[in-house]
């Protein structure tokens, strides 16, 4: 099913004339392919970089507005929950007013509430600002795609997603070595305001050469009640993996909103069979290939977030790196991204998305079972060639599950489907992090007191033991103030070792997912409405 393009650069109303994407070339910048995705790319490397880079800041945020460690945790919760929640809904919203409108007021936002953040003096209002940030980036991710998928033709299409994901792997690698200079030279409040200037280029590319594509059968009209559903269902779904480390897994608080978020979506799923203009048309999960590529990408970001969350511990906690130290020891995976998404686009334009996924999920699998074997003397060296091989594991699965998901389309439904390939990682992350996490502490309350008495160490109190593995979760000794120096080097020896067990298990089941992953590969093929884009000159 494919559907032509209707273009007007200043974003034409519900009567401007159609006329086809062949009909009406760009001229000079304006439309420009690369150039567009230059643009795109600046606006989107915002949003990737505070995934990672605000982690490194929380500490300061903390000590300096005097924040409890929860109210801190909501300073991502809160970006998190309303980029999930929203991106679908976003991406309807590009498909109706048109990409390149949403993706300038979603740089706009998003850069206004940074300067906001940078500007509070209290963590409720950096909270509330960076709810905000998570609801404007939500508008910017899907609009980006939508603008690629409109401008490239089918045979340019994975090149330009395959350094459009290069960005985001880059940006998401390199926040905690940018976010660790600036703390550390400058101030917390510089992590919020370099998205100012970084948003202001971006509105200036996106006003000077975005063009508008909007198809001729896009949507007219909104589902209200399936934006309710559909929103209602993913907070409850969001929530109860945020919350599931606190609560515990098996807590009925847990189950409640897991229970509310079937319903929801059950209730999303019949409504959209009975809307004249459904949100998301179950239709499109007629697709295996499509419907492939989401699961893929959810797989795919609990193996990598997951396994990667614990190496930023092992790393600082385990072997003592500050947080800038720490960042450019996984230049080996940036690196590797950087270098294997466009590869990977080529190849997957040449061989369809098939075998570089199976490949891609393969290699992801066999990284994340070398991270297993990692000791606390392990030299970076041997960290390196894993991380390396994580990275260019996950470069074929970013580039061809986003073509995957986005090409399988019809055209009037791209952002939609931009909107579902980022729920689908923000979710996979998600999920990835409280899973393995519950993996790590299960593995962290069982091993510890046994380790710890066959140390030797002085009996816990459970009160101590309690708070001693919550402790070892992070890898860190929980060695008391005055306690003398042979007896913490025998507990951060224990505290270490325990950690280390806990986080090759988590591995070995993250490597597990990716396996599982390698066999959903192979039920995807190449977009069939790739051509729908077919873009505009200037190739």
């Amino acid at each position: 099913m494919t559907s032509q393009t209707t273009i007007d650069s200043a974003g034409p109303g519900d009567g401007a004339p159609a006329a086809s994407s062949e009909a009406t070339p760009a001229k000079g910048m304006r439309g420009h392919p690369w150039l567009t995705l230059i643009t795109v790319a600046v606006g989107v490397m915002m949003v990737a970089l505070d995934g990672t880079i605000v982690a490194i800041a929380n500490p300061a945020i903390q000590k300096d507005l005097g924040a409890t460690f929860a109210e801190v945790q909501w300073i991502t919760n809160g970006y998190f929950l309303a980029l999930a929640v929203s991106l679908i809904t976003a991406g309807k919203l590009g498909d109706r007013f048109g990409h390149r409108q949403t993706f300038l007021i979603g740089v706009v936002g998003f850069a206004a509430a940074s300067g906001a953040i940078g500007l509070s003096g209290s963590i409720a209002l950096v909270v509330t600002f960076r709810v905000l940030q998570g609801l404007f980036g939500a508008l910017l991710m899907p609009a980006a795609l939508g603008l690629l998928r409109a401008t490239f033709p089918a045979e340019k299409l994975n090149m330009a997603i395959g350094i459009w994901g290069m960005v985001i792997g880059a940006s998401t690698a390199g926040g905690p070595i940018l976010g660790g200079v600036l703390v550390e030279h400058v101030n917390w409040q510089s992590v919020f305001f370099i998205n100012v200037p970084v948003g202001i280029l971006a509105v200036v590319l996106g006003v000077l050469i975005l063009l508008d594509h909007r198809a001729e059968n896009a949507p007219r009209s909104f589902d209200l009640l399936g934006i309710a559903l559909l929103s209602g269902a993913m907070f409850c779904l969001v929530w109860a993996i945020i919350k599931a480390p606190d609560w515990s897994w098996g807590d009925g608080k847990t189950w409640t909103f897991i229970g509310a978020s079937a319903v929801g979506f059950a209730l999303f799923a019949f409504w959209e069979t009975k809307v004249k203009e459904p949100l998301v048309p179950l239709g499109l999960f007629r697709s295996i290939p499509l419907s492939a590529g989401v699961v893929l990408m959810v797989l795919m970001a609990i193996a990598f977030m997951g396994g990667l969350f614990f190496v930023t511990f092992y790393l600082q906690n385990v072997h003592g790196m500050g947080p800038v130290d720490a960042g450019l020891h996984l230049l080996p995976l940036t690196g590797m991204m950087i270098v294997g998404s466009p590869l990977a686009g080529a190849l997957i334009t040449k061989l369809g998305p098939r075998v570089p996924l199976a490949g891609g999920m393969a290699l992801t699998a066999i990284a994340m079972y070398g991270m297993s074997t990692l000791q606390t003397d392990t030299g970076s060296g041997v960290m390196s060639v894993w991380f390396a091989l994580l990275g260019l594991g996950l470069a074929p699965v970013m580039v061809g599950a986003t073509e995957v998901i986005v090409g399988n389309a019809p055209m009037e439904l791209s952002g939609v489907a931009g909107g579902l390939q980022q729920a689908a990682m923000q979710i996979g992350g998600s999920l990835g992090t409280a899973v393995l996490g519950a993996v790590m502490a299960s593995k962290v309350d069982n091993d510890l007191a046994g380790n710890w008495k066959d140390a030797g160490l002085p009996p816990l109190t459970p009160e101590q033991q309690h708070q001693a593995a919550e402790a070892v979760q992070v890898g860190v000794a929980p060695v008391a103030k005055g306690t003398p120096e042979a007896i913490a080097a025998k507990i951060t020896e224990v505290a270490h070792d325990t950690f280390i067990s806990g986080m090759s298990l988590a591995s070995l089941v993250a490597a597990g997912v990716a396996a599982v992953a390698v066999l959903v590969a192979f039920l995807t093929k190449r977009g069939e409405n790739a051509e729908a884009g077919a873009g505009v000159g200037h190739i």
